[in-house]
């Protein structure tokens, strides 16, 4: 299929803000039809929420979750690779990896625009809070931070819990990402919304848009939209609101927070450059003085 492309040093993202049901394949043929959206109206990089085929299992521990998970490649990088070679685009699908039996990650496989796995990332930081229960499903990455180029971007891709560590951005970022890839699934629990609700969003998208300061990169951050109950439980309230922002922080677009979405947004890649000789983050760090990172704790 012929696509026309924009300026040279612009790639058009996709962002996918979807619903989750129980049946992994009508949430991969939802997922497909957005990813079709999101390239008829220019996109080139499509990225998926976190855990996109099924709802969110890990609001408890059951061991009959474990049947979601399939080994990459698969049967679904499979099919969203055949999609993109279809299309032209690179997709950025997360999913649960079974790497061996008792063994499993939350994982990202990145599709180039041949349908090529051109690389993946496991999940480093894996959270154990009530109703994110993920330590019982995943075992941490070991695969590091990584960016890859797929067509004309440097993209680096991270998950949901991820997003609130600056040291993975910062790594992933020095790795040569000009845009950041966050697929999420992140909401309220309904009983703290009322008084908790506004606080927690707004640093959700704030240390993003701080990750994007200081390293000089886009950032897209793709979410589920939604409630979700397991049964008898009072579920999690997805907030929706995927968002982009530019190496500046400013927000380029934002979706709804209660209604499927796809956002398509171009991305100047210049910009990366002119942040980054502008605002010399990456010039004068203090490479021989951050020894202490690697401490648990300053004692």
């Amino acid at each position: 299929m012929a696509r026309r492309r924009a300026a040279a040093r612009t790639v058009t993202i996709g962002l996918v803000q979807m619903r989750c049901g129980p049946d992994p394949a009508r949430n991969l043929a939802r997922a497909v039809a957005h990813v079709r959206t999101a390239a008829r109206r220019g996109a080139e990089i499509v990225c998926l929420p976190e855990l996109f085929r099924s709802r969110y299992f890990c609001q408890t521990e059951d061991h009959a979750n474990f049947a979601l998970a399939e080994a990459i490649p698969g049967p679904t990088t499979r099919a969203l690779g055949r999609l993109a070679a279809e299309l032209g685009v690179a997709v950025i699908a997360s999913l649960f990896e079974r790497r061996a039996p008792g063994l499993f990650h939350n994982t990202i496989a990145v599709l180039d625009a041949r349908g090529k796995l051109a690389g993946k990332y496991r999940k480093m930081h894996i959270p154990d809070d009530p109703l994110y229960y993920e330590k019982f499903y995943f075992t941490p990455g070991d695969l590091g931070f990584r960016a890859w180029r797929v067509g004309r971007a440097t993209v680096g891709t991270l998950v949901c819990w991820d997003q609130w560590y600056p040291e993975a951005a910062r790594l992933t970022a020095l790795a040569g990402a000009e845009i950041l890839f966050y697929p999420t699934a992140i909401g309220w629990h309904p009983g703290e919304k009322a008084t908790e609700g506004a606080a927690q969003h707004a640093a959700w998208e704030t240390v993003q848009r701080a990750h994007a300061i200081t390293n000089g990169v886009f950032v897209a951050a793709p979410n589920r939209v939604g409630h979700e109950a397991p049964a008898g439980g009072p579920g999690i309230e997805f907030w929706g609101q995927s968002f982009v922002v530019d190496p500046a922080g400013r927000v380029l677009a934002r979706a709804s927070a209660d209604r499927e979405q796809v956002l398509v947004v171009p991305c100047d890649l210049d910009a990366v450059e002119t942040a980054r000789t502008h605002w010399p983050f990456l010039r004068d760090r203090r490479i021989d003085a951050y020894g202490g990172l690697t401490d648990r704790f300053g004692e």
